[in-house]
């Protein structure tokens, strides 16, 4: 194996403990629902835009993981774009959260952001053990995300304040397993305390202990 790269993406940093994912928010949401996901998810953008510049202020890495919407010529770029300018449902949440040069980004085929991609292998070299998700929809792509995080052991946080659905019922439904079954936090994003995660306290206010 070649040594590893000391400078895997310009100014991101290549090690890191806490990285942020968010799940398919480059979405043009023209499905039947996507108006009430977009209701829902508008405001989640808003607060993942903040938490998102708080992240990068930290250190902290920003992961994208999208679908493909099935076709496996597509690309990030490709998608982004199609989103931004193709006059489609989910254009004001691309705006808010307009994929920087030092993010990074994974494509995923179905709907958990491991199944068939590269995140376990990006995970690892960051070596990062807590996962802060975001995203939609919370009671599927989300998750079915942090079920696959739980059995790799990683420590999970899914704001609530960061996670949307279509049904809101289902969205609470899906923290509340995540919560009770993942054993997830779901501390609202403004809340979360990046340099004690950093550091490994626990989120809030940098003491130790579980929810």
């Amino acid at each position: 194996m070649p040594a590893k790269n000391r400078d895997l993406h310009g100014n991101v940093p290549d090690s890191a403990a806490v990285a942020l994912l968010l799940i398919d928010l480059i979405n043009d949401l023209e499905f039947p629902g996507g108006d009430a996901l977009l209701e829902a998810a508008t405001p989640m953008a808003k607060r993942i835009a903040a938490l998102k510049r708080r992240a990068k202020a930290a250190g902290v890495p920003v992961i994208y993981v999208n679908d493909n919407y099935g076709r496996w010529q597509s690309d990030f770029t490709k998608l982004v774009e199609h989103v931004r300018t193709d006059g489609v449902r989910g254009a004001p949440i691309a705006e808010l959260l307009a994929p920087e040069e030092d993010d990074y980004f994974v494509l995923k085929p179905k709907h958990s952001a491991f199944y068939s991609t590269t995140l376990d292998t990006l995970l690892d070299y960051l070596g990062t053990r807590t996962l802060i998700i975001t995203g939609m929809a919370g009671n599927v792509c989300v998750l079915f995300t942090a079920n696959d995080a739980f059995m790799r052991d990683f420590h999970l946080i899914v704001p609530e304040d960061c996670v949307a659905s279509i049904d809101p019922a289902d969205n609470d439904y899906a923290l509340r397993q995540m919560r009770t079954v993942l054993d997830a936090e779901t501390t609202p994003s403004t809340d979360l305390d990046l340099e004690a995660l950093l550091h490994g306290a626990h989120p809030r206010s940098g003491a130790a202990g579980a929810v």
